[in-house]
């Protein structure tokens, strides 16, 4: 049953999930169905943890078990060989080191087709920039957890500005401090929480730059 997975997270029963996770791929679930699960039991973690059932202890345990829940499904996520895919940047930026959410979104993205460059964890904004440039990506992913990283998404997409890219990339952040507000702020053009949510719209985004008339990579 699918909600043997989703308690064992929301209950930070690492080894029981661990387990189920690998029977679970044995059965034949798919890496995204597992995913969504563990998502589930993760906001059942967020929302006890909202009503100081959970600490932030059991916050970090509930990443950590994720973390090694894609240790696990890594190497079962469908490869697409397809390197004409839309170019995409992924990174985390300067100042945040939080690459759960951005590591997940990756490899869906790669197995949606995507070519994807992951630059990691406390990217400079002149690093995202440099990559732009060199790989002639039109979709840009930043990732955020820590708040006071955001100014430095500030920074990065009028650095884009300067360099004269900003038309030619759309840029996405994610990440559990994004919303409305924070986007505007940024200068963003969307924002997405969700991963599973986020592959849907970076196809939205891809499908627009290959329009007609469109700046594609």
């Amino acid at each position: 049953m699918k909600n043997d997975l989703i308690n064992a997270i929301a209950e930070l029963e690492e080894d029981k999930a661990l387990a189920l996770v690998r029977e679970k791929i044995k059965s034949g679930e798919t890496p995204l169905e597992i995913v969504e699960q563990c998502k589930l039991g993760v906001e059942i973690v967020g929302k006890r943890y909202s009503e100081e059932i959970y600490y932030l202890s059991d916050l970090i345990m509930s990443e950590e078990i994720l973390r090694g829940v894609m240790e696990i499904l890594e190497p079962y996520f469908p490869q697409n060989d397809n390197q004409s895919g839309t170019k995409v940047i992924m990174g985390t930026i300067e100042g945040d080191i939080h690459d759960l959410g951005k590591n997940i979104l990756v490899n869906l993205l790669r197995s949606n087709g995507f070519k994807v460059y992951d630059l990691g964890v406390d990217v400079q904004p002149e690093d995202f920039v440099k990559s732009i440039i060199e790989t002639g990506a039109c979709i840009l992913g930043i990732s955020v957890l820590i708040t006071y990283s955001i100014n430095e998404i500030k920074k990065l997409i009028k650095l884009i500005e300067e360099a004269g890219l900003r038309n030619k990339v759309t840029v996405v952040i994610g990440g559990y401090p994004v919303n409305d507000r924070i986007r505007d702020y940024t200068g963003a053009d969307y924002y997405e929480k969700d991963a599973i949510k986020a592959v849907e719209l970076f196809k939205k985004i891809a499908a627009e730059k290959t329009k007609p008339g469109s700046v594609v990579d």
